[in-house]
């Protein structure tokens, strides 16, 4: 009888433990991949050597992870600048539909993701992750203002905080287990390292430079802060996190967001004149050593090959790397397309894009599928077999198939979203792409009231016989721009472009209806 009874109740807790791990949300499968984004800041397509022939800057390890991955060659950020770029990586959702219609947040700046909404981290957490963030954060958090601040999105403004009180609602409270680094761009003050909601040490002086291309804003500094070793010591911090996690069980996620080929474009003494470009293309290689110092700690630690590694930039080159300098060594940051860092034409968002993945990827792939930055989540979350609510990833489409079939799929979304620095939008479906302004919508020509005087309002181009974007379609083809309009203004009349119930926008209630659309 007691045998019987043992049995029983072993065989109650095997059954109990089985329904657990089958059923519940939270089960901390050993099985699943780490998982490892490289987000870079500024990176231009045609920076990257495996993807521009004509490059004059040579990226060894970035182009070691192409030769054994998968490379995406029409992959494009959510918007053409970083800090909306970084809320639809995280979230899944258009930048658009947040509070933030438009440019960047500041180092001073609130939060941009509410703590209630579904992250990638979240998700990963409750998945049994382990889950870290590493470099530039730019999504905003709270600091304890010592008085009233106004004009804290001011990207010049400073203010005095104390510095003795931890940061709130930051990384930590967004999904990630570890979190170091700095609230926004590192040409944007204050300048001090957070560490799990503290910082690791105060400012003790006031710092600024005004060189074009090592540009920095005026701010307080902290005493362990050096602009010119904050890519070193943040890539040492992503090692020294790799080593650590691979020593234990569970599988872990880290987002390491660079802080470069940003401004300052400041390169280490080992790289200056390498790259036989400039500056900026010194700063390229530094960073290409960075993503081979990545991929030797997972090496190292035989972790590689059940890693899931991703390399993306948040948006093309941006002007700062002197387009001029760089033409005269035959270098274009942006390859084919034309524009560059917040403009709606392709050069402002479109990047290179490459997973690596050698347990499931044997040898390497390349395709012309379309996706965006917010893909990234819904991937994520089916990888991990989590079910995504319906008030979370409104805008990602998982590309998993991609990863784990020899065949081409039907292609994943519909149509996506563009968006510039000042908020224009633009929609693509298949070769068909419908600027809705004049001009750039961003830095690039035309983007003045005089470039832009007589200018069609809109712009249609087909980008697959003009990926360059030069002749301008809008007259000829007046049913594809009313099917895009048609489109985009349910796109954001729904509060989604994936299917499922319709959700709400975030923002002014003034933001109801954009101008194109109609009553």
């Amino acid at each position: 009888m007691l045998k019987l009874i043992k049995f029983r109740f072993l065989y109650s807790i095997a059954f109990l433990l089985l329904c657990f791990q089958i059923n519940g949300q939270t089960s901390n499968s050993t099985d699943h991949p780490n998982i490892v984004y490289i987000l870079a800041d500024d990176l231009g397509i045609g920076d990257v050597s495996a993807y521009n022939p004509d490059s004059k800057i040579i990226t060894p390890n970035i182009d070691r992870l192409i030769k054994g991955g998968l490379q995406f060659t029409d992959a494009h950020t959510s918007s053409a600048v970083c800090t909306p770029t970084r809320y639809g990586i995280l979230t899944g959702r258009y930048n658009w539909r947040s509070t933030l219609k438009s440019g960047v947040l500041g180092g001073y700046s609130k939060p941009l993701i509410p703590t209630d909404r579904l992250t990638v981290g979240k998700l990963l957490q409750e998945k049994g992750y382990h889950t870290a963030f590493v470099g530039k954060w730019h999504l905003g958090w709270d600091w304890t203002f010592k008085e009233n601040a106004h004009g804290i999105d001011n990207l010049n403004n400073n203010f005095e905080v104390d510095f003795t009180q931890p940061i709130e609602n930051g990384p930590m409270d967004l999904g990630f287990t570890y979190s170091y680094g700095f609230s926004g761009s590192l040409d944007m003050p204050p300048y001090v390292y957070v560490e799990n909601n503290r910082i690791t040490a105060a400012p003790d002086r006031v710092t600024v430079n005004v060189d074009d291309k090592g540009f920095w804003r005026e701010g307080p500094t902290g005493s362990n802060f050096d602009h010119v070793q904050v890519l070193p010591h943040l890539t040492q911090k992503a090692v020294n996190y790799i080593h650590d996690q691979s020593n234990t069980a569970g599988p872990f996620f880290l987002y390491f967001a660079l802080p470069a080929p940003h401004t300052p474009i400041l390169p280490t003494t080992e790289f200056m004149g390498k790259s036989n470009t400039n500056m900026y293309g010194d700063f390229m290689l530094q960073v290409d050593d960075v993503v081979g110092q990545v991929i030797q700690a997972l090496e190292n630690q035989g972790e590689l090959e059940n890693t899931i590694l991703i390399f993306v930039s948040d948006n093309g080159c941006s002007p700062k790397a002197s387009f001029p300098e760089l033409e005269k060594v035959n270098h274009d940051p942006s390859y084919i397309y034309r524009g560059h860092k917040a403009d709606i034409y392709e050069g402002g968002h479109r990047v290179p894009f490459i997973v690596h993945w050698p347990e499931k990827i044997k040898k390497a792939k390349t395709t012309s599928s379309t996706i965006c930055t917010t893909d990234l989540m819904a991937t994520v979350a089916e990888l991990v077999n989590y079910k995504l609510p319906e008030q979370a990833g409104e805008d990602s489409f998982s590309f998993l198939p991609l990863l784990t079939s020899t065949d081409e799929p039907e292609p994943l979304r519909d149509a996506t979203v563009h968006h510039s620095i000042d908020g224009s939008f633009a929609i693509r479906k298949a070769e068909w792409k419908l600027i809705l302004c004049p001009g750039s919508g961003g830095w690039s020509f035309p983007r003045t009231p005089e470039e832009l005087e007589g200018l069609p309002a809109m712009q249609l181009y087909n980008l697959d016989s003009d990926p360059g974007e030069e002749q301008n379609l809008i007259a000829n083809h007046p049913g594809k721009v009313e099917e895009l309009k048609s489109l985009l203004t349910a796109y954001v009349q729904n509060g989604r472009s994936t299917p499922g119930a319709l959700q709400k926008n975030d923002g002014p209630e003034t933001w109801k209806q954009l101008y194109w659309m109609t009553d």
